[in-house]
């Protein structure tokens, strides 16, 4: 993730322009290099993959994670819902500057053994709320 200013223009230096590489690594189908997600896109992609951290999971940053993984595999309940609410909200406040959170819910479907997040935020700069809606569930 990248934050870069380009331009000695005043009006345009107050806005940024947020970069990141599709962590897949698929080419651009025109230029052959990897894609880049752009602005609210990169946002978007940073907040889904703090989401799906584990703790100890990157290399020399072991702090960075949610924790949410080992979460889903407890009892489907609103307690546990609760739990990775916090836990959500947790680590996109330390690690996310870029994106302020304003609405985040977890519901749980005990019968399907997963939870439906609904996460509403605000990206700095950026007039407009963003709303990303998503399940969470056990792979094993």
């Amino acid at each position: 993730m990248t934050t870069t200013i380009t331009s000695n223009n005043p009006r345009i230096d107050s806005e940024r322009t947020y970069r990141d590489l599709d962590l897949n690594f698929n080419a651009h189908p025109v230029k052959k290099d990897v894609t880049k997600y752009l602005d609210e896109y990169a946002v978007i992609n940073s907040v889904k993959n703090l989401v799906s951290t584990n703790f100890y999971e990157r290399p020399f940053r072991p702090e960075l994670g949610s924790g949410v993984r080992s979460l889903l595999f407890e009892n489907v309940d609103p307690i546990i819902a609760a739990q990775i609410e916090r836990a959500i909200a947790e680590v996109i406040n330390n690690y996310e500057p870029r994106v302020r959170i304003l609405d985040l819910n977890a519901t749980a479907y005990p019968d399907d053994n997963r939870y439906n997040m609904k996460m509403t935020f605000m990206i700095i700069n950026n007039p407009n709320p963003i709303t990303i809606d998503f399940f969470l569930e056990r792979i094993r």
